[in-house]
Parts: structure tokens; C-alpha cells; sequence
């Protein structure tokens, strides 16, 4: 890990503030200065800034199956029911959700403290995939599909579904795909084709589903999925442990396997 990042992720600054704290001769990788930008951090080194010894806080990847009604958000001052509170037996750690699902939206939310990795998730240029089922009051047209493949004006710039389908069986039900994630898109491309989402739910986000987690529970990432993830936004592999799927207030999480620096690129 670079130096910047352990300090960094030790809670104490930025990475921009931590590389002024390494050339100001503040910083010690084993007893020794240094003052050298880009000085990697073995997974046996101390590391101390000012004499005060530093330790990186540990990743945690939760995959949570959002219910109805749950808003996507630290905090909420009226009161309401957050993400936070299905995940706050996570001990010790503070999650954030990686991009948001609207208070109504059930499916996929990935939560970390893994700033490089919710970064580039959630940064446009990785397309990274969203995919969602969508019910409607009344059924689409095959014309209207066509709309929503070539795209559609809303009030922040076009959108298009990059992919999209019927749900077998199931009139007033699609399904479609979209890189982007800004607010409420697929409703308003939904409502640009002249349509009332009934019902909207995220069923695969960057390959992750909710398949065995019911609403409202959560698990961890397994460590294919986490490599998947890093693989898709060109970040180096990392190691957690397989774990289960969990219930809210079931205080079982174990914390993950040190990261190791792996010298091949993705």
C-alpha cells in the first residue's frame, strides 16, 4: 500500500494533506524518516506520524438486499428509517453506501469504507452495469422499448437503456440496463416514455445480486466477488473471508484478511 493511502486510511487526513505530512520529515516506516512520495508500506511495517504510532482501518464489503421504504443515507433528520440501521451490528465500522437507490427502489446496495473502490464504481468512465426490473401501471410498448434504447431527453441531459427486455410472462414488466446512476434516472426515463413505475428493484449491480439475501439482510463479499469488483474498476486484488448471509442485530462479522500487494496489474 502507498504510504499516503495507510496514512490516510489510518482516519487522520487525506492522501493530499498525508503526501505534505511525508515531505514536511513528520512520518517514520520503522523508526526511520521518510520523506519520499510513493514509498509503498509492507504489511509488517510500523508506521508512526509525529512519534504517534498509525494503523490503516480495515475494509469491510456488505452487500445489502434494500428493502421498501429504507432511505439511502447516513442519516435522516426527519427521523426515517436508513440503510444504516440494517447494517449498525457492523461493530466498530463506518459504512457508506456506494451511489443511492431511492427511498421506494428495493434491491442491490453495496456499503463500504473502501473510498478507492466506491470512487470508481460509482465514476462514469467504468460503465460500470445497473440493472433493474421495472413494473409499470400499464404495459410498454414495443415502440416505446425502442425510445428507451435510442434515448431519451430528461431535464439533466439524454439517457439510454444500453439494454432492455420483457420479463417472460409478465405484460407490464421490463427489464433493462444503464451505466449511469443519476438521481432517479430510470424513473424519469420511464416517465419520458410516458409511463408510472409501479415498482422498481436493482437485480444486478456490477454482477452482484440479492439472490439468497432477503430483503432488509445482508452478507459480506466473497473474495471473488470482491476481486471481480477491483478486476472491473482496474484496482489491485485484495483477500476477505466467504461468509454467509446475515440478520440485522446478528453481531457475526469477523474482520477481513489484511490486504496483500500484489505486483501484477489488472
Amino acid at each position: 500500500m502507498r504510504l499516503n493511502r495507510y496514512i490516510s486510511n489510518s482516519g487522520i487526513c487525506s492522501r493530499r494533506e498525508a503526501d505534505t505530512l511525508i515531505t514536511s520529515g513528520v512520518v517514520k516506516i520503522n523508526g526511520k524518516v521518510v520523506t519520499e512520495l510513493g514509498t509503498q508500506v509492507e504489511k509488517n511495517d510500523k508506521v508512526s506520524v509525529r512519534g504517534a504510532a498509525i494503523n490503516p482501518e480495515s475494509f469491510h464489503y456488505i452487500l445489502l438486499h434494500k428493502p421498501k421504504d429504507t432511505i439511502t443515507t447516513t442519516d435522516d433528520d426527519r427521523g426515517r428509517k436508513t440503510v444504516m440501521d440494517l447494517v449498525e451490528d457492523v461493530e466498530n465500522v463506518r459504512l457508506y453506501p456506494v451511489g443511492r437507490l431511492d427511498r421506494n427502489t428495493t434491491g442491490v446496495l453495496l456499503m463500504t469504507n473502501d473510498g478507492d473502490l466506491a470512487h470508481r464504481l460509482m465514476h462514469p468512465s467504468y460503465e460500470v452495469r445497473k440493472r433493474y426490473d421495472v413494473e409499470t401501471a400499464n404495459t410498454i410498448t414495443d415502440d416505446q422499448m425502442n425510445e428507451l434504447r435510442r434515448g431519451v431527453t430528461l431535464d439533466d441531459g439524454p439517457a439510454a437503456a444500453y439494454f432492455i427486455e420483457r420479463i417472460n410472462g409478465m405484460p407490464n414488466q421490463i427489464r433493462l440496463s444503464i451505466h449511469e446512476g443519476r438521481n432517479r434516472q430510470v424513473r424519469r426515463m420511464i416517465e419520458a416514455v410516458g409511463h408510472e413505475v409501479v415498482h422498481l428493484h436493482r437485480s444486478d449491480y456490477a454482477g452482484l445480486t440479492v439472490k439468497g439475501v432477503r430483503p432488509g439482510r445482508w452478507r459480506k463479499l466473497s473474495e471473488k466477488e470482491l476481486n471481480e469488483l477491483r478486476t472491473l474498476v482496474k484496482l489491485f486484488k485484495t483477500e476477505v473471508k466467504k461468509t454467509d448471509a446475515h440478520r440485522p442485530g446478528k453481531k457475526t462479522l469477523r474482520k477481513p484478511a489484511v490486504p496483500k500487494r500484489r505486483s501484477d496489474r489488472l
